[in-house]
């Protein structure tokens, strides 16, 4: 494509959809009262003052977008993501930064002041998802078209959605926040919040299909995608909807955020479940109705499985020894003692041992062949490493405890060291799988055929939002429960 036809196509795509993104979120800051700040750089206290700078603003940086993602894959899931990891960028470049610097004279850069620019957070993700969905639109000449019938795909991912919901209201139940859903729907309290609840996971299982038509290869990767669209569905559903529809405002404030705070996980498992559901599910419709053909180079299913698990189950040791100098430096090693009725720190490091091996083995078989050089194989480990997070000492550890989860943020940020640790647990992981993977070589097929190979995945992988995915991961995993938890 030549230059002029890239600015012409890519500024003018990316300013409409920065123009409707720009105008959904200004609309949304306007009910919050955040916009007097962006009034002032126009020196105007004026809302309406606000809401057309942010307009402007908001136009000029989806212009922006729209070329950074040009030659990105133009897949509605794809722009999503990363207009969500744009907005995010914009929130720390923007309140926190160049506004701060141009009103105040300083660096906005500490915990109190994200605190107060929550709202403003939140506005930009509003933003950015809204831009990248419109610039999807924009350019679906060049998008992938769905396989088969339209309505197969959205009645799959409804099916799927339907009983990830049912996970989802079991979690929230346990947490007292499914009460919040009654407000939307008339009848009977609860009756109304478990119909209103089922009905989100219709609706997030249609729109997840409608995203990822024919959903990429591998399961590992579509439950990070999962857990990050889980994210964006309680932004949208638990701060947006929900109290705009029964109390006609919206929950950004820090102290509604925190009052939601417990109803993160939830989504956060419930995306997670929605994506390796829909994933499994069309791959056995594929098995059933397509005929696939197996790459030469690829081995049986069998012998890479077991090849999969022995690589996790080694890098899951170098991991785990990571995570153990974290919990030994914090003394938390007692914590893993106490599962098997112990008091004992040796017993807790063997146990902790243990736990690391086994999620080192579904790492293994989750994200094989998805590492192709170490920036990807930091990304997966670092998103895998936080969903443990969630998993493990938020829900799981617990429960085994004999207590209920409580998903409060006091309890998040109490347990941000653990956060660490899972993350350089991840870290570690990921990398070695990589290594000890990128060393396998069948003797069938030539290695500079497996090098050109990799590359060439590689290069495909960079075009999705793969990058954007592990960004919003890390993003969430040390933002949110600071700013909360504090």
């Amino acid at each position: 494509m030549k230059t002029s036809d890239l600015l012409a196509r890519g500024l003018g795509a990316g300013a409409l959809a920065g123009l409707a993104g720009g105008l959904i979120s200004g609309a949304a800051l306007s009910r919050v009262g955040a916009l007097p700040p962006t009034a002032s750089l126009v020196r105007a206290d004026a809302a309406v003052a606000g809401f057309v700078v942010h307009v402007l603003i908001a136009v000029a940086l989806g212009a922006g977008f729209g070329l950074l993602v040009w030659y990105q894959r133009s897949g509605a899931g794809e722009t999503l993501f990363w207009g969500l990891t744009y907005g995010a960028l914009w929130w720390f470049l923007g309140p926190l930064t160049l506004m701060s610097l141009l009103l105040l004279g300083f660096l906005a850069w500490d915990v109190h002041s994200a605190q107060e620019a929550l709202p403003s957070l939140i506005g930009y993700l509003l933003y950015g998802g809204v831009t990248g969905l419109a610039l999807a639109l924009l350019r679906r000449d060049r998008g992938e078209t769905a396989p088969g019938s339209l309505w197969g795909v959205v009645g799959r991912g409804a099916l799927v959605g339907l009983v990830a919901a049912w996970l989802l209201g079991i979690l929230l139940d346990a947490q007292g926040q499914l009460h919040a859903f009654s407000t939307v729907m008339v009848g009977p309290a609860r009756s109304a919040a478990w119909i209103a609840t089922l009905l989100i996971g219709v609706a997030a299982g249609a729109g997840y299909a409608l995203l990822y038509p024919r959903p990429p290869e591998g399961t590992g990767p579509g439950l990070v995608r999962g857990t990050v669209y889980g994210f964006f569905w309680w932004i949208i559903g638990p701060l947006t909807v929900l109290p705009l529809a029964s109390a006609g405002k919206l929950a950004w404030s820090l102290e509604a955020a925190r009052a939601g705070f417990p109803a993160l996980p939830a989504f956060l498992l419930f995306g997670a479940a929605l994506a390796v559901g829909y994933q499994w599910l069309d791959g056995l419709v594929r098995v059933l109705f397509s005929d696939l053909v197996a790459a030469v180079d690829r081995e049986g299913l069998g012998t890479e499985g077991l090849r999969a698990i022995g690589r996790g189950a080694l890098a899951g040791l170098v991991g785990g020894t990571l995570f153990t100098l974290v919990m030994i430096q914090i003394g938390a090693l007692g914590a893993f003692a106490r599962l098997i009725g112990s008091a004992s720190s040796l017993a807790g490091l063997v146990v902790q041992v243990v736990i690391a091996d086994l999620i080192g083995v579904s790492y293994g078989l989750l994200f094989r062949r998805q590492s192709y050089d170490v920036g990807s194989a930091l990304g997966w480990g670092l998103s895998y490493g936080f969903f443990w997070w969630i998993l493990g000492p938020l829900t799981l550890q617990p429960l085994f405890l004999g207590t209920a989860p409580r998903w409060t943020a006091e309890v998040a940020a109490g347990l941000f060291p653990s956060l660490i640790g899972h993350l350089a647990f991840g870290a570690g992981l990921g990398v070695v799988f990589h290594l000890l993977e990128a060393r396998h070589n069948p003797w069938w097929v030539p290695r500079s055929r497996m090098e050109a190979a990799r590359v060439t995945r590689r290069k495909e992988q960079v075009l999705t939002s793969a990058p954007a995915l592990w960004t919003l991961v890390v993003a969430i995993a040390l933002v949110l429960p600071i700013i909360l938890g504090m």
